[in-house]
């Protein structure tokens, strides 16, 4: 009896090994005696014991960071950089078969992408141009990943680590730059104010009965901080209206 036991057991494991359940993100990639047969899934689907092997695959986006790399800039100044990688499986069969483990592939071929494609390029360009950096980095990457089925959507430098001497340089700069802003700010507006004073002169200057009617409204404004005293020069052009008066007399 226990002779038919065991070969019955053996026989239940086998078919139990053979059936496989892909799930609706996921692929299973056949090989048949070693040679590829294609991608199967989702769901659930027999494999010939013995003869058969499947090798799961996601086909969800992977994210992973990209370590900090030491980079000389164009411009010789050296930093550190890092960056996060987006990209997911497109052809379930070439990522198995094309290279051996498509995660670390991808992962070594980002580091020196990012490596090479910083060191072109000035401190200034990687600081103010980040999004241009990104766009390049991503075709770069995905270039090279197209022959493995990897789709590589999107990459971005995730931060761009100074020495501190140039930390120190770039906020002296930046100071610097501020005040002269705020000097130019300041002669622009000294400008403005003396091209309105010069305005009004000319004003005064030709209509006489305006710089009359400007003291009397100082007069006026003085008057009513109750001073029991007032003083304020009186200009001569003032008392010509009573000679022209008198003359026409």
């Amino acid at each position: 009896m226990g002779f038919v036991i065991i070969p019955v057991v053996i026989i239940f494991l086998i078919l139990a090994n053979s059936i496989k359940v892909v799930n609706e993100y996921e692929r299973g990639v056949i090989f048949r005696l070693g040679r590829l047969v294609g991608a199967r899934g989702p769901g659930l689907f027999f494999l010939i014991p013995l003869i058969e092997r499947m090798v799961k695959v996601s086909l969800r986006t992977v994210t992973f960071d990209v370590t900090p790399q030491e980079v000389m800039t164009k411009d010789n100044v050296p930093i550190k950089v890092n960056a996060v990688v987006w990209f997911r499986v497109m052809e379930p069969t070439k990522s198995v078969v094309e290279v051996e483990n498509y995660q670390i592939a991808t992962i070594q071929i980002a580091q020196t992408t990012l490596r090479g494609i910083v060191g072109h390029h000035e401190l200034d360009e990687i600081l103010a141009e980040r999004e241009k950096i990104n766009q390049r980095l991503q075709q770069i990457i995905d270039e090279q990943t197209d022959p493995w089925g990897i789709k590589v959507s999107m990459v971005e430098i995730k931060e761009v680590e100074l020495p501190e001497t140039m930390k120190r340089a770039m906020a002296r700069q930046a100071e610097v730059e501020r005040e002269r802003r705020a000097k130019v700010i300041n002669a622009e507006g000294e400008l403005q104010a003396s091209e309105k004073l010069r305005d009004a002169a000319r004003i005064l200057a030709e209509i006489p009965q305006a710089l009359h009617l400007r003291y009397l409204q100082t007069a006026t404004e003085i008057a009513t901080e109750k001073n029991s005293t007032l003083v304020f020069p009186i200009p001569m052009e003032f008392f010509k209206i009573f000679e022209k008066k008198e003359e026409k007399k």
